[in-house]
């Protein structure tokens, strides 16, 4: 992750519910050219990390901090659920994405994601659970990498939901360490028998849906829906097409927005448009064979984050993605021109922008760190 530029996307919409109580302090202003003038409204504040968040179908807020806290935000109160499990809170892990099952109102179901220290390594987990006397009760384990990842690093995991209530969840390579090239000591993601640095998908209790691909060396489908991925931070569901789309983390250069095609390898660590740290190229270029991202940020912005607008809350924005970055403290919009991936800047030096949602009222929010918080994305009244 090193400079930056940004883009944000997905989110799940809920019926039309009462918003959790806002302080409504003017925060920032910045203009965006084309678009409305911008101002953002602090929700939450002087937090941890929230590395995810989704409304509740009563306008709560439910959200995850690295550390290994769940918090339900209700009229500007924070409950913390107590029962979260023990997580590894180092390096890049800790407790990660949160989402809501489609049918949350009637099964009450709620998954989450968390990095676990495992015989020295660590292993990501999916989980799901039910809030009980603001507490984690009926936890299901679905999902559990191998332990192999010394470094605690590249973790991507974000979860979304298609409109077939299919689950897709991205894992990062994990492994001993991150470099890119055919001698690359970590090829995890390469490795189709292996969770890490993949696109999972399932049923939302965790099976094996039949129809997922049977990729090269297999004999029967898995969980794995895509491989070659680096540390996928972002994910969403464009509802209109039921498309799921990606954005990782490359080396030096090379982040990537990845349209999720079945069974398609997108080349981690073979190919990339980065290069690695020391300098060294990766591959000069994408190669046949490979899947090409959509859209490619060098240098880097450390994507985080994807959002797809629904609400005309924005003008012209509606139907674009939205996506956030870590190292460049900005929020981008990707929208399309005759098939081409185009980008604006439409929030600066905002913070590190670890995650983006549309809410149910149709706006957009953001959680930034440095400290924690969440905010709301409001066009400025003229």
């Amino acid at each position: 992750m090193k400079s930056a530029l940004l883009l944000l996307f997905g989110f799940i919409t809920f019926a039309s519910c009462a918003q959790p109580s806002a302080t409504q302090e003017e925060e920032i202003t910045r203009p965006s050219a084309g678009g409305p003038e911008l101002t953002t409204e602090t929700i939450l504040g002087d937090r941890g990390a929230v590395w995810g968040f989704k409304f509740l179908p009563d306008g709560a807020i439910i959200f995850t901090e690295r550390s290994g806290k769940i918090g339900i935000l209700a009229n500007g109160k924070v409950t913390e659920l107590s029962g979260v499990p023990k997580v590894a809170y180092e390096s890049q892990g800790g407790l990660l994405d949160i989402t809501l099952h489609p049918d949350y109102a009637k099964n009450g179901w709620i998954y989450t994601t968390y990095l676990e220290n495992a015989g020295g390594n660590s292993r990501m987990n999916l989980i799901r659970f039910k809030v009980k006397n603001n507490a984690l009760s009926d936890i299901q384990n679905l999902h559990t990498t191998s332990s192999t990842n010394k470094w605690r690093g590249h973790n991507g995991s974000r979860i979304v939901f298609d409109n077939n209530g299919y689950l897709f969840w991205s894992v990062g390579e994990g492994g001993p360490e991150s470099r890119g090239g055919a001698n690359s000591p970590n090829k995890n993601a390469q490795n189709v028998k292996e969770s890490w640095g993949k696109v999972h998908r399932m049923t939302d209790d965790g099976k094996v849906p039949a129809d997922n691909p049977v990729l090269p060396g297999n004999n029967a489908p898995t969980t794995v829906y895509t491989y070659g991925h680096r540390n996928p931070q972002g994910l969403a569901l464009n509802p209109s097409t039921n498309e799921i789309w990606e954005t990782e983390h490359g080396p030096r250069g090379g982040d990537e927005l990845n349209l999720i095609k079945k069974g398609e390898n997108y080349g981690w660590p073979l190919v990339s448009y980065g290069i690695n740290y020391d300098g060294a190229d990766i591959s000069g270029k994408k190669h046949a064979g490979y899947k090409e991202p959509v859209f490619q940020w060098t240098p880097s912005i450390g994507a985080c984050g994807l959002a797809y607008l629904t609400s005309d809350k924005y003008g012209d924005w509606k139907g674009s993605f939205f996506a956030g970055g870590l190292a460049l403290n900005h929020v981008s919009r990707i929208y399309f021109e005759n098939g081409t991936a185009k980008e604006e800047v439409i929030l600066k030096d905002v913070g590190r922008v670890r995650d983006v949602v549309q809410g149910p009222d149709g706006y957009l929010y953001l959680s930034l760190e440095g400290p924690g918080r969440i905010v709301k994305v409001v066009p400025k009244k003229k």
